[in-house]
């Protein structure tokens, strides 16, 4: 990946770590609000169930990746401050 002028190249695995950070912390959130859960009537068994969690985790990560909720640039923010501090 090439760096952006005025970007110190360490900080891309840190915005990617808090990235995926959100997206995991947005799968919770969705599945809690019932994103992906089966139908009561004509569903698709433990496959269906397996493909959407898999569905669930591919919208949490879209959402992360176009700006999510702010969680991201929060964690990036505090994990870059606590390595300089260190």
């Amino acid at each position: 990946m090439i760096a952006k002028p005025g970007v110190d190249a360490r900080d891309t695995p840190l915005r990617q770590a808090a990235t995926e950070l959100e997206a995991a912390f947005l799968t919770e959130m969705l599945k809690s609000a019932g994103l992906g859960k089966s139908r009561e009537s004509m569903g698709g068994g433990a496959g269906e169930d397996q493909y959407a969690s898999l569905l669930v985790r591919a919208q949490a990560e879209q959402i992360a990746k176009t700006g999510g909720i702010g969680l991201a640039e929060s964690l990036y923010n505090a994990l870059k401050e606590s390595r300089h501090d260190g």
